[in-house]
């Protein structure tokens, strides 16, 4: 698994877990709802400084976006 796989899995569950829908994370990031959305799919590679932008919309560390889980 990538990492642009990854963090397209906890983005959407650290959002889903926050009760927060794409449009919401799309205005906290400054960020179109539509580029999100690609980001959750795996369509897109965010950069570090988008990495940065996600992690603050959703109030979490931005490793917890990279972090691989582990069964």
């Amino acid at each position: 698994m990538d990492l642009k796989e990854v963090m397209a899995i906890n983005m959407r569950r650290l959002r889903h877990d926050k009760d927060m829908t794409q449009e919401e994370v799309a205005e906290r990031s400054g960020l179109s709802a539509r580029y999100i959305g690609s980001i959750e799919r795996g369509k897109v590679s965010a950069s570090v400084s988008i990495l940065g932008k996600v992690a603050d919309a959703l109030d979490v560390d931005p490793c917890e976006l990279i972090r691989v889980s582990r069964p």
